[in-house]
């Protein structure tokens, strides 16, 4: 694909790429051993860079929250997020590129069995603070409480230390805080499917939106998303469906 000199302009006002990257999801970002980002959305953020013929920066944040204000006060020029309406008042977002399942994690002891359960005024459910997991629970849940950890990797170690009945976020995420404590469990089953997008600030308008969008399409149908995903042995994401 050639991205157009309007579309250049449109993302690179400094004259780089100003990636926003979200540590806070490990499916799409984390460190390496020297404490470097990597994950598909570094990998995508290059590519996109490259094409443009431009030097990408990361603006590395610990959380969506903050990722999603960075891209909507134009302090970076594209990101990765779950596509939320709240959202998107500020960021035109591209279709999906991956799918990563939410679950809910609880204790062993706890009576809960199936995700339809946890929605009880009785129950008080832990999520990080600005994630797609809190934005689609504050509309979703309708009797439980919503308990807000700093960051969606804090989920677990906030939820145990305020005795809450359930902890919500990645499916991954929780299933490795299951194996580094004793006596947790996940729930069956999902509450929901996050569709993972780039997005840009609205300001840029829609035609830097459709030519990221037409990248994503590309990145999907060429195996470069898969080809990511494996290369970081990313497990339980899979890459969304190509745009109708």
């Amino acid at each position: 694909m050639t991205l157009s000199t309007n579309v250049k302009n449109a993302l690179t006002p400094t004259g780089r790429l100003r990636a926003s990257i979200n540590l806070g999801n490990p499916i799409l970002a984390n460190r390496d051993a020297a404490g470097l980002p990597v994950g598909v959305s570094i990998d995508l953020a290059r590519e996109l860079a490259h094409r443009l013929g431009v030097e990408v920066e990361l603006v590395v944040c610990d959380s969506a929250g903050k990722s999603v204000d960075v891209v909507t006060a134009d302090q970076a020029d594209i990101g990765f997020f779950a596509i939320d309406p709240l959202r998107g008042q500020g960021i035109l977002f591209t279709a999906a590129y991956v799918l990563i399942e939410g679950s809910y994690l609880v204790h062993d002891g706890s009576p809960l069995q199936r995700n339809d359960e946890v929605d009880n005024a009785a129950h008080r459910v832990t999520v990080g603070k600005g994630s797609a997991y809190d934005l689609y629970l504050t509309r979703a849940l309708k009797s439980a409480q919503i308990v807000r950890a700093l960051t969606s990797p804090a989920v677990v170690d906030t939820f145990i230390a305020n005795g809450d009945d359930v902890a919500a976020g990645v499916k991954q995420q929780l299933e490795s805080d299951a194996q580094r404590l004793p006596g947790l469990r996940l729930l069956p089953g999902r509450f929901m499917v996050i569709e993972q997008a780039m997005g840009v600030p609205k300001s840029r308008g829609e035609a830097a939106q459709a030519g990221v969008a037409t990248f994503v399409e590309e990145m999907k149908a060429s195996g470069f998303v898969a080809k990511s995903l494996a290369k970081h042995r990313i497990v339980g994401a899979a890459v969304a469906p190509a745009l109708a």
